[in-house]
């Protein structure tokens, strides 16, 4: 018996909210993905198992059953077989999922995360095993729940546990209006390659294999990789793409910056036909002190306080030659900085790398409310597009929702339109979208500022995005500085509270 995706989604946030008082919303991703996978891999395997005997019965040995599995389960790492444990579950949970990696190095090694399922205070025994009762409710063998389905659910929590994380959400998810937007722009195609360098929950990556399955094209044949920093976080993006059946795709964990993970045989940067990323914005402590040596540094080096443009030459650097296309979320404040980001932002519009601007709406994203950007590189333009820069003001489209505003299909529909066709998808006479030659960015002085180039009323918000940009990015510095000179201050033996601040 199948199940509908709207029973699936209501039993999954069930077995989720089975965790709601001991533990902190915001951590309900470190265990539920985890319990999930290992409930789907375990079902799955049973599933396979009953069809190889229903096939081969009396002749089927070790050998024959191993072509049926997908993931190898060694004896005792079921999930019937482990959640009946009597003492110390969560310690024997933690020896399951490190079983299992062992046993399927090369696909599942780390899949598990690092939860401290043996912590009983920070996982009381009663909270996983309402988990794992609310689980016993979900078969989610291929019978029951098609991949489609599964990896939906899946997306519904990853939506749901943002909406719950508050802010700590920018950090794993970005609102899927922002990430159909960008791939629909660079339109991946069969064949391709496509990488994420910040890739959080593997949203982006999903996304575009997505979008060829819909469209009635062979997805198959894409390759997806990604670098993640965060552990967790790498691990529920690894599983994403497990259960949206995507099997040539490579996750490695790290600091982009730092230390990418993908080289080619000389030891550079490997290149990809479609880059597609929202970074961390205004990143501090980056790794500015090596940059200057670095090969990706194509047109300086950016501030020690901002590793926006480190991200950007990144992934213009992560281009393939001739095919290769770049998307990427910045906040406002990288159109218009001066100093050292003013000369990057010339060299790379004088290589003729920038092919569009696109402005969003505000407050759209979990982690701030300022508006951003989509900046769209390309490593050939086309010829109509050579020399000049496309900007498309889509400050406008969205519609106000209870936490933040929220963008329709047809919004990101619309601003995918204007981006191709250069017309403005309400009629306006191209109010909201053009097409500026080289030549008037110069007069600028390269500042890309949306409102310079786009004369319409929608200007007032983009100028008033500007202005809490630069104002956000200002007070978190000083936040940042004041918080390093306390920290200092509290070292030497100093009582803060003569400047009035709490020493808690």
């Amino acid at each position: 018996m199948t199940i509908t995706q709207q029973e699936l989604e209501s039993r999954l946030w069930d077995a989720a909210n089975a965790l709601r008082g001991p533990v902190d919303p915001a951590d309900f991703k470190t265990y539920v993905f985890p319990m999930l996978f290992w409930k789907w891999i375990s079902d799955t395997w049973v599933y396979e198992h009953d069809e190889a005997v229903d096939e081969y019965d009396d002749d089927l040995d070790d050998e024959i059953e191993a072509d049926f599995h997908r993931f190898e389960m060694p004896e005792g790492t079921l999930w019937s077989e482990v959640t009946g444990t009597v003492k110390n579950l969560g310690a024997e949970i933690a020896k399951t999922f490190q079983r299992i990696e062992k046993a399927n190095p090369r696909s599942l090694a780390g899949v598990f995360g690092d939860a401290s399922w043996g912590n009983k205070d920070r996982m009381p025994e009663s909270a996983l095993l309402g988990l794992i009762k609310s689980f016993n409710q979900i078969l989610l063998d291929p019978s029951t729940v098609s991949h489609d389905v599964l990896g939906a659910g899946y997306e519904y929590l990853l939506k749901n546990f943002a909406d719950e994380s508050g802010k700590k959400a920018g950090e794993f998810f970005t609102p899927r209006e922002v990430v159909n937007l960008l791939v629909g722009i660079l339109h991946p195609e069969p064949g391709e390659s496509v990488y994420d360098p910040a890739c959080g929950s593997g949203g982006m990556l999903v996304a575009t294999i997505n979008q060829l399955r819909e469209a009635g094209k062979e997805h198959r044949t894409l390759r997806a990789y990604g670098q993640e920093i965060n552990l967790t976080t790498a691990s529920i993006a690894r599983m994403n793409l497990f259960l949206h059946e995507i099997e040539d795709f490579d996750i490695k964990r790290g600091d982009t910056l730092r230390a990418p993970a993908f080289k080619d045989t000389r030891g550079a940067v490997r290149r990809f036909d479609a880059v597609i990323a929202n970074p961390p914005f205004s990143l501090s402590d980056w790794g500015a002190d090596r940059w200057a040596a670095d090969p990706r540094a194509i047109c300086g080096v950016p501030p020690a306080s901002s590793g926006d443009f480190a991200f950007v030459q990144h992934m213009v650097s992560s281009m393939n030659p001739g095919t290769g296309r770049v998307g990427v979320v910045m906040p406002h404040g990288v159109l218009f900085r001066g100093a050292a980001e003013a000369r990057i932002r010339q060299c790379l519009i004088e290589e003729d790398l920038l092919e569009a601007v696109i402005g969003l709406p505000p407050n759209l994203f979990y982690s701030t409310s300022i508006p951003a950007c989509l900046l769209i590189f390309r490593d050939q333009k086309s010829a109509d597009r050579k020399n000049h820069i496309q900007f498309v003001d889509g400050s406008g489209r969205f519609k106000k929702a209870t936490n933040r505003n929220q963008m329709s299909e047809r919004d990101v529909k619309g601003l995918v339109d204007a981006y191709r066709t250069g017309q403005d998808p309400d009629g306006e006479d191209g109010g909201n979208v053009r097409l500026v030659p080289f030549d008037e960015v110069k007069k600028n002085d390269f500042d890309l500022n949306i409102g310079r180039y786009i004369k319409t009323v929608a200007e007032e918000s983009a100028d008033l995005g500007t202005v809490l940009a630069a104002y956000a990015e200002t007070r978190q510095r000083r936040i940042d500085a004041e918080t390093s000179m306390f920290e200092r201050l509290r070292a030497t033996g100093i009582d803060l509270n003569m400047f009035g601040v709490s020493d808690e």
